[in-house]
């Protein structure tokens, strides 16, 4: 899957960085979750963004699900909050 989206910043007890898995996209990612969920709902994939890639896990939120960028990718790619990007997504099955 292949996306465009605006980092936001989620500031909880520590700020965590995100990006919003389209609406369509949710729903694809949705119909196969019983199938590749590890548990409370979060999805195993690989992300890539520019020339980083990483593993990590989307979590559902609202109904979409929501890619977390680590401080050192956003470093790598120079993003910051209200940024737009677009990111490379595998599930992992």
């Amino acid at each position: 899957m292949s996306f465009s989206g605006e980092v936001f910043c989620w500031r909880g007890p520590a700020p965590y960085f995100f990006v919003a898995v389209p609406d369509h996209l949710s729903a694809q990612i949705e119909a196969v979750s019983a199938m590749v969920t590890y548990g409370w709902g979060v999805i195993p994939v690989s992300v890539a963004i520019g020339e980083t890639t990483w593993s990590t896990a989307l979590f559902p939120k609202d109904g979409r699900y929501l890619v977390p960028l680590r401080a050192n990718v956003r470093r790598a790619e120079q993003l910051d909050e209200g940024d737009t990007t677009t990111i490379e997504l595998t599930l992992d099955v």
